[in-house]
């Protein structure tokens, strides 16, 4: 039986990669703010086939509670096999610009608690000699832009953070597995006018659990986002800060 932990659970990606997991039989830790969200996400997993749904009421800004978790998740025989970091937030941008106290606080929550996750999740899976650590970062982090840089920020030192845990853990049998995702239609995006570019979170976890399954290293999703992210890196500067994007 496999044991899977998320970390922001109730997120609407999240919830669609733990109905995959439930209908594969695993069984659940689902940490977030929202226990009562999270009760009732637990008792649909449970139907839909999950061994156990359990439950962690968790701030992620918090760094001192997040031991708490783990040595919950890792109670049970076994260890752990997947760890999903799927928590954040989508910041006004422009309220950040204004006020750096809020800035602050949204990199912590979409930056430095990932970071300080990923380093506690790691030295378990480290010393277990198996398993995956899933966090989802984001295209945003790939290139700073105007309309969203503070969250790009955050998600860029995520993705430089797990890009050199990986190199570090090479060979020890754990993956570090980095997720991109673009444009998602999520109760976060619901002011966004959606086109093409826009997946559902149900396409998003599949993709999640194919790159766990493959032991991908970065897997953006969809996967077109690759090449529309390499264009965007290579955009001479002069002409990239002419740009609104």
């Amino acid at each position: 039986m496999r044991r899977v932990v998320i970390v922001g659970a109730a997120s609407a990606i999240a919830e669609q990669y733990a109905r995959l997991e439930a209908a594969a039989g695993s069984a659940l830790v689902l940490a977030g703010r929202s226990a009562p969200r999270l009760e009732a996400i637990a008792a649909d997993l449970r139907v839909r086939g999950a061994a156990a749904a359990e439950v962690f009421e968790l701030d992620v800004n918090n760094v001192a509670r997040h031991e708490a978790l783990l040595d919950a998740a890792w109670a049970g025989e076994g260890g752990v096999d997947v760890v999903l970091l799927a928590h954040g937030t989508l910041p006004d941008n422009a309220a950040c610009a204004a006020d750096p106290a809020l800035a602050l606080r949204e990199f912590a929550t979409n930056g430095s608690s990932t970071i300080a996750l990923m380093a506690a999740v790691a030295r378990r899976l480290e010393a277990q000699g198996s398993g995956t650590l899933a966090v989802i970062s984001s295209v945003a982090g790939d290139r700073g832009r105007a309309s969203n840089y503070l969250y790009g920020s955050a998600k860029a030192a995520v993705t430089a953070y797990a890009s050199g845990l990986r190199q570090r853990l090479h060979g020890t049998g754990v993956n570090v597995l980095t997720i991109k995702p673009g444009f998602v239609d999520t109760p976060m995006t619901r002011a966004f006018r959606k086109g093409l570019l826009w997946a559902s979170p149900q396409a998003v976890a599949r993709g999640i659990a194919r790159a766990i399954a493959r032991r991908r290293s970065v897997a953006y999703l969809p996967w077109f986002w690759w090449g529309i992210m390499r264009v965007i890196t290579h955009i001479p500067e002069p002409l990239f800060r002419r740009l609104r994007l």
